[in-house]
């Protein structure tokens, strides 16, 4: 992509706005140095323009109304984060003295930057795809490490690399069709379709196969939502307490304790896992309890787990068979609770043996919710899909090249266009054939000075 030529200075706050022992402001530009000049000497008493690029320099701030003795740094065009000339000064972490440094560049020459400009340039400038662009923003608003390490595999473009490959394989095929017409022996033909078509179904395939880690992505983007349920008395609050292994919820041995539902979070492997407790499933002609009851089972299909306490220590009940019939096609895990007060136990499959009031089996339940949640996926494998947009764009590529593989049957004249639509799509993942609105609208989520 070209660079972006004749810009104006933009300049912003790039540390959050609250005090602090530093705070930078950034400025990104064709003017930018010049600018510098005019405000920043330092002790040696050279201007930014005659810096060491990438250097530090210690020396003074003139903003006309006040001076600030603070460090400058230069950053020369193209190897800046936006691909412009860059200037950055790191500031005592005062509001007053920030905002006075930036009013001092917008009098200076540049304007304050809009939401998400400076990594919009870095876009427009070839420095980064959109896909990359979106990732460093899935880092800054991670709220577990997995997923960071999703935004992470994103910003250093895996996902863009597969889309910039795909896209050079079907330019290639389309260049061997084109070919094909230009000599319309039947031989030919026959050898290129062939050709063709297996090309075309790996690359379906390798699509298809990062298309099938977007359930896992969005449980990482939102949280795993797990709901606990069972019959009263069963250990549903205490296998709670031991999930986040401190005590939220009360327990006692009166049943019915639980009459509302109960939220918190957890952690298994850096990803983040929502669990709600629920009132014991059970006819109750207690008003408040039953309103209880009716809320945890008008949450079971809501759920992405459902763990299912049974007591290990009596038979099954009436209860039991409830619950069971509930989870009929629902993904859960059986917790065989209070094993200190049972005998010898084989589990099933499904099944795992626990107290967890004594912390027993704990363990091993959450590398079991781990397993089922992420369906398998490594959370640390290079491309996760957590993104709506990329998971859209990912499946209209998928289906224009099985329409292709379809139409093919008849005649290789039918697929250019849905090989042209595929690669279309691929393309909004880098940016290479997105519209300025989504662009827009992409950038305008970002925070100021980012």
């Amino acid at each position: 992509m070209e660079q972006v030529k004749n810009m104006e200075t933009i300049v912003a706050l790039s540390t959050p706005a609250a005090a602090g022992a530093i705070s930078i402001v950034r400025m990104s530009g064709k003017n930018a140095v010049q600018i510098a000049d005019k405000l920043f000497v330092s002790v040696k008493g050279k201007k930014p323009s005659e810096f060491i690029p990438r250097m530090l320099e210690l020396g003074t701030f003139n903003t006309g109304s006040f001076k600030e003795h603070c460090m400058c740094v230069r950053f020369n065009a193209p190897f800046s984060y936006t691909g412009e000339n860059v200037v950055e000064f790191q500031l005592h972490g005062g509001m007053k003295i920030t905002e006075g440094v930036i009013a001092a560049c917008i009098k200076a020459g540049a304007r304050m930057a809009s939401a998400g400009e400076f990594t919009k340039r870095a876009f427009l400038n070839g420095k980064m795809s959109l896909a990359s662009a979106e990732g460093m923003m899935d880092m800054i608003n991670a709220e577990s490490e997995a997923e960071i390490r999703a935004g992470y595999n994103l910003l250093q473009g895996e996902l863009s690399k597969l889309a910039k490959t795909a896209q050079d394989e079907l330019t290639d095929l389309l260049s061997e069709i084109e070919v094909s017409f230009d000599y319309p022996e039947e031989t030919i033909e026959y050898v290129t379709k062939n050709t063709v078509k297996t090309r075309l179904m790996a690359l379906y395939e390798k699509i298809n196969a990062t298309l099938q880690t977007a359930n896992t992505g969005k449980l990482l983007k939102n949280g795993v939502g797990i709901l606990i349920l069972g019959k009263p008395n069963a250990g549903k609050s205490s296998l709670l307490n031991a999930l986040l292994s401190f005590e939220r919820a009360i327990v006692t041995d009166i049943a019915g304790t639980t009459r509302d539902t109960i939220e918190d979070t957890f952690v298994i492997d850096g990803t983040k896992f929502n669990v709600i407790d629920t009132a014991g499933i059970r006819d109750t002609d207690d008003i408040v309890e039953k309103i209880g009851v009716d809320k945890a089972k008008s949450l079971i299909s809501g759920a992405d787990l459902v763990i299912y306490v049974k007591d290990g220590s009596t038979p099954d009940s009436a209860e039991d068979k409830q619950i069971q019939n509930l989870l009929l096609n629902k993904k859960h895990i059986v917790a065989i609770n209070k094993s200190d007060l049972m005998g010898h136990y084989d589990p099933k499959e499904n099944e795992i043996v626990i107290s967890a009031k004594n912390n027993v089996g704990i363990q091993e339940l959450k590398n079991k919710i781990y397993q089922i949640s992420t369906d398998g996926y490594a959370v640390s494998s290079n491309i996760i899909i957590t993104n709506e947009r990329h998971k859209d764009a990912l499946s209209r590529a998928a289906e224009s090249i099985m329409t292709a593989i379809t139409n093919m049957e008849m005649s290789l004249d039918l697929i250019s266009i849905d090989l042209k639509l595929a690669y279309s799509a691929l393309g909004e993942i880098t940016g290479n054939t997105t519209g300025e609105d989504i662009i827009d609208a992409i950038f305008s989520k970002f925070c100021l000075g980012k």
